[in-house]
């Protein structure tokens, strides 16, 4: 396998224990808790080949009434949408690599 230099070596944010392994690192977790409404947990990851990208877990309590329920998600999905692609487009390219 052909890593980049450093890759093996631990982050300022890396976790360093059992999170680590298979040649990345990863960050504690980082929770958002809305008891009884919402729960969102993120990692930040560095894969073996030196790339680094964000891990978002999210739980949402639904209405228990399918049309509100289908409400929700449709916000959930355009509010994600939306959310990908602001983070996406504030993304600095590396040196090196032009920007995408």
């Amino acid at each position: 396998m052909n890593r980049r230099p450093g890759s093996e070596r631990h982050t300022g944010w890396c976790a360093r224990d059992h999170r680590c392994n298979l040649g990345e690192h990863r960050s504690a977790e980082i929770l958002v808790d809305l008891p009884g409404h919402a729960r969102a947990v993120l990692v930040r990851v560095r894969a073996s080949d030196g790339r680094e990208h964000a891990e978002i877990r999210v739980r949402v309590a639904l209405a228990d009434v399918d049309p509100a329920a289908r409400r929700q998600l449709g916000t959930l999905l355009a509010g994600l949408r939306d959310l990908v692609t602001r983070a996406a487009a504030t993304r600095q390219p590396r040196p090196g690599r032009a920007a995408a």
